[in-house]
């Protein structure tokens, strides 16, 4: 029997998790069919509600249910890769407990690695239906922002639900960066991944996490870390708001030469230094987002820390820094 991983992250998500479990637990038993024997791997991220004590009532009855509970919130980036850490499979997969990622879609992503060339099998929305507008569009804007910005291809609508490979999951452990970004990451490792299509489909219970601000910020991470092109474009306003204002030196020479009247309104030279200031503003925040990044990145703090776990002998003192080396894994 070859042993598939399933990796939950959880953030207050107390309502959703009985909805969830039997969900996750029927798909385990149609997969035994194809000599498949399922590990649950529940990420608690510093849940604020009883969703630990949830996870625990279903180890309780089931033996294949394990958990990692942060000590505190550490995001979803970080209980995703403590999962990796924790995944025992030669398959693994990466799935919300909101039940918009169809737990049906397992089957057919087992069949896909068993019988064609794939390493991953990864999901994407065809439709964002149910989303607010401003959001769908900022998110569209966002992906094709990417794809002109950098040349890791980030699929439109890629949700972070996929199935890959052991060798695939190891690159990504070795990926052991701070400031993670996983849908850049899931694409730069390589490796091949067929994508299967579906329609949204809303929360089954309970609220999302992701508020606009947050999407926000999540966005500026990624072109972050998977471009330099912001470096390059206030490079290049740099450069042309000096030919500018070289430009503008020389009319301003010529006129006192001629009309000896050099001097212009007060309101528009007020706009002017508005303008520029805000422009040397922008390039300054750009810098210092890259900055901040490496700044994080140096002092080499770990991913995320354990509070409590079921996962390996001495779970309680196992962090991101160094999980792997105390669960035998080969990534440190």
């Amino acid at each position: 029997m070859r042993l598939v991983s399933i990796i939950v992250p959880c953030y207050n998500e107390e309502k959703a998790l009985p909805l969830f479990y039997p969900a996750i637990r029927d798909v385990a038993e149609e997969c035994r069919a194809r000599d498949c024997e399922f590990e649950f791997i529940f990420v608690d991220d510093g849940s604020s509600d009883n969703t630990l004590g949830v996870i625990k009532e279903l180890l309780a009855g089931d033996d294949r249910v394990k958990y990692v509970s942060f000590s505190r919130n550490f995001g979803k980036e970080a209980a995703m890769f403590a999962g990796l850490e924790a995944a025992r499979g030669s398959m693994v997969a990466i799935m919300d407990a909101d039940l918009q990622d169809p737990p049906s879609l397992i089957p057919e992503m087992i069949r896909i690695l068993d019988e064609e060339p794939y390493d991953c099998v990864g999901s994407r929305r065809v439709t964002r239906k149910g989303e607010p507008k401003i959001r769908s569009l900022f998110a569209r804007m966002f992906y094709k922002i990417m794809r002109k910005m950098s040349k890791t291809e980030i699929v439109d609508g890629a949700r972070d639900f996929r199935l890959m490979k052991r060798p695939m999951v190891d690159a990504i452990l070795n990926m052991r960066e701070y400031n993670r970004f996983s849908k850049g990451i899931f694409s730069w490792v390589g490796f091949r991944t067929k994508w299967l299509e579906y329609e949204n489909i809303e929360r089954a219970a309970g609220e999302t996490k992701w508020s606009f601000r947050k999407l926000l910020f999540y966005s500026i991470d990624g072109m972050v870390a998977f471009s330099t092109t912001p470096l390059a474009v206030s490079s290049v306003l740099g450069l042309v708001f000096c030919l500018i204002s070289f430009i503008a030196l020389i009319i301003v020479f010529v006129r006192q030469l001629i009309w000896h009247n050099s001097v212009g309104g007060w309101a528009s030279a007020m706009c002017i230094i508005f303008f520029l200031s805000g422009i040397q503003l922008f390039c300054i925040g750009i810098l210092g987002q890259y900055l901040s990044k490496t700044y994080m990145e140096v002092k080499k703090r770990p991913i995320y820390v354990v509070g409590e776990s079921n996962v390996g002998e001495q779970a309680g003192n196992i962090s991101g820094e160094h999980a792997s080396a105390e669960r035998g894994g080969k990534n440190v």
